[in-house]
């Protein structure tokens, strides 16, 4: 039982190491998104009308976007 369970731990743990590199280069070749110019567009807010960023902030104000996956929705 216990040579099962170190086997399974070697095997896992080999494997992560071969893996490990493949996610880095993949990591490496994102772009860069921090600092550069936005689009324009529109989103609706809270207050139910919709919120054209060329128009109203930019220029005016800093704009973070954040993405929350699965924020408030029933798991």
């Amino acid at each position: 039982m216990r040579r099962q369970a170190f086997d399974r731990w070697l095997f896992l743990t080999l494997l992560f190491l071969l893996l490990l590199p493949f996610s880095n280069a993949e990591a490496a070749k994102k772009i860069e998104l921090i600092g550069r110019e936005t689009p324009n567009f529109t989103l609706p807010s809270t207050q139910d009308r919709l919120i054209n960023y060329g128009e109203e902030y930019y220029g005016k104000h800093h704009l973070i976007i954040t993405f929350f996956p699965a924020a408030f929705t029933p798991i």
